[in-house]
């Protein structure tokens, strides 16, 4: 029994789908199509997939191309096999949420060890980066949209990325915001009370 179909895997067979091709094609298609922002994509590793595409009898050389003295290019095309694989992958895929563990929970579980200081300045530098990369991201699909005029469904894993980053910004702003103000209190620290200071509450030190 064939291995589950990689990321990358499927990333090959997504673009053999359209027409047999040759890796190096597949590399510059992979970055137009900026294939690397879901899946990480190095030469070694695609070749290595395609190699492991032919043995599982997933594709297949159909031809072999010189041009001048360049070297030789075998173009793979699609079997029947992996068509019937890659549309019961990505019916999965689509499907079935997968367990994912992202490094931020991690450092989320943490922040009370790390303290409020330390805590809301990385958070503050992860915003930054954040931001940079949303405007990263609008850049994209203003390019997918006014330049490549690519249909909308031939982008919608970048229009999910985006929306999730979007969130994400959002949400760790707010995080900034419990952790200054008190709402979510540090347990192993003294909580940082920080503008806490209303209208209804004057403060205490300038009229004692």
């Amino acid at each position: 029994m064939a291995a589950k179909l990689t990321p990358l895997a499927i990333a090959v067979l997504e673009l053999l789908h359209e027409r047999p091709m040759h890796p190096y094609e597949m590399a510059q298609l992979m970055r137009e199509r900026y294939v690397s922002r879901r899946v990480k994509v190095k030469a070694g590793s695609l070749y290595h997939t395609v190699d492991r595409l032919v043995q599982n009898g997933f594709v297949e050389v159909v031809e072999t191309q010189r041009d001048g003295k360049r070297p030789e290019r075998t173009v793979y095309a699609m079997t029947e096999a992996g068509l019937d694989e890659f549309v019961d992958r990505a019916k999965g895929m689509l499907s079935t949420p997968a367990e994912e563990y992202p490094e931020f929970l991690s450092g989320l579980a943490v922040i009370d060890e790390l303290g409020p200081e330390i805590s809301v300045a990385q958070l503050k530098h992860r915003v930054l980066q954040l931001q940079a990369a949303a405007a990263s991201d609008q850049v994209v699909l203003d390019s997918l949209v006014n330049e490549k005029h690519l249909p909308e469904v031939y982008w919608l894993d970048w229009s999910y990325v985006t929306a999730h980053r979007a969130f994400e910004l959002e949400w760790t702003r707010k995080l900034i915001e419990d952790l200054e103000s008190g709402r979510i209190r540090f347990q192993g620290h003294c909580t940082p009370q920080l503008n806490l200071v209303t209208e209804d509450e004057p403060d205490e030190r300038k009229t004692s």
